[in-house]
């Protein structure tokens, strides 16, 4: 399908399923939607399943949107407890579109959870309580992460989506790639099935050398390679470093469980000079989560001053991260909302579109990475391979056969 067709289906009103390869301009054609709704007054929700995904779309984590937050399950106290913010209740009453970006990592649980959220505060049984939706990803990217080992459950396989009547857009067309040769080696990976010619084509990358003066961004698949390259450049740069700690109140279990589900550093060393990324929103200040630039100065407190690649100066206060129950602040950490940028995983590059990259997929242990770090780039001239083990060019059998549905399905809606 193409981009206007697909564009005639949602304007109809329908729950839609955005999807194809990467660079076939799901995310341009989801910000087309997003200004047609505007332009025409339609109150919408614009979330992602991370905040990096979320910033290309200028919305906020469907977590945070949601305000399920960092939990798995809803019990009757929480759905109470999210019955009494009045903050939700002007949000799902101006609401009539939801979009979601990046389903891929967003587990069946969890759209589940929201379907109920949106009936109960719609206060009508339908689907998602009337609300339109919107889903849009590709399932041949990053699975959801689950850190108690169970196996994962794409959303597809939820209840939610069974009763939401879901109309498939897969677009076709490529809009990142052009180089026919790279184009058919990801086609292969995305088939599972990737051919001698292909692989000596990934070999030679190996031996690869970019081109003099091109700004590249490093891609790993453990966050201790990322931490290693990040420290190893900031170490580069000469001058006086400046570290700041994080703070913490409430009880330690909570404090933790904040900890592992923010990426915030407990102690970030900063220079004048050092790539950095934003981890938070902060839409007064002109940044979001993913928002990169340099550091260029510290004012008389030593707070970090910040020039986005966009040119814009940004003075950085600390920022918080909270876990509430009944507006009772449970636990919380602050700290400068800023991480070394150098190097990123594969995981935080998801959404991207790179002009080069240098790509270590020799320790990947995840279905998807390779073809995520892969279709970054913009051409095979753009990538220097450091390595590459079996899995990375490996993706789910589960995915390769519902991509076939997702077609099929996609071909009925056309021709509807």
């Amino acid at each position: 399908m193409n981009q206007k067709k697909a564009l005639e289906i949602m304007k109809e009103g329908r729950n839609v399923f955005l999807t194809g390869p990467a660079g076939a301009g799901k995310t341009h054609l989801l910000n087309q939607f997003i200004d047609h709704l505007k332009a025409t007054l339609v109150p919408v929700g614009v979330t992602a399943s991370t905040g990096i995904a979320a910033t290309h779309l200028h919305g906020i984590t469907i977590h945070s949107w949601a305000g399920f937050g960092i939990k798995n399950e809803l019990t009757d106290r929480d759905i109470q407890n999210l019955l009494k913010k009045n903050y939700l209740h002007a949000r799902f009453e101006d609401t009539e579109v939801l979009i979601i970006d990046e389903v891929s990592m967003l587990h069946a649980h969890q759209l589940d959870m929201v379907d109920q959220i949106c009936q109960l505060f719609k206060g009508n049984d339908l689907p998602f309580g009337g609300i339109q939706v919107v889903l849009c990803g590709d399932f041949f990217q990053l699975p959801p992460v689950r850190k108690d080992r169970q196996p994962t459950q794409f959303i597809f396989e939820s209840k939610a989506w069974d009763d939401m009547n879901i109309q498939i857009c897969y677009l076709d067309e490529q809009h990142r790639q052009k180089d026919k040769s790279f184009l058919n080696l990801l086609n292969e990976i995305r088939n599972n099935h990737v051919t001698e010619d292909s692989l000596n084509q990934l070999n030679k990358q190996l031996t690869a050398t970019l081109k003099k003066g091109t700004k590249y961004t490093r891609l790993y698949t453990h966050n201790a390679d990322v931490d290693a390259i990040n420290e190893f450049e900031l170490n580069k740069i000469s001058g006086e470093s400046k570290t700041y700690r994080m703070a913490h109140k409430g009880k330690s279990a909570l404090v933790d469980s904040l900890k592992r589900n923010c990426i915030a550093s407990e102690a970030l060393v900063l220079k004048k000079g050092a790539f950095v990324m934003f981890i938070k929103n902060n839409f007064a200040k002109g940044y979001v989560n993913g928002t990169l630039g340099e550091i260029i100065d510290f004012d008389e407190d030593n707070t970090p001053i910040v020039r986005t690649l966009k040119g814009k100066r940004i003075l950085v206060n600390p920022s918080s991260w909270k876990i509430e129950e009944n507006d009772e602040v449970k636990a919380k950490i602050t700290q400068i909302p800023l991480r070394l940028a150098w190097a990123i995983t594969i995981h935080k590059s998801q959404g991207m579109s790179l002009d080069a990259a240098e790509i270590d997929l020799s320790k990947t242990f995840i279905q998807g990475a390779g073809y995520v770090a892969l279709s970054r780039v913009k051409s095979m001239n753009g990538i220097k391979l450091l390595g590459f083990n079996k899995i990375a060019l490996k993706v789910s059998p589960h995915i390769v056969e519902m991509d076939k549905e997702f077609k099929e399905l996609s071909e009925l809606a056309y021709k509807k």
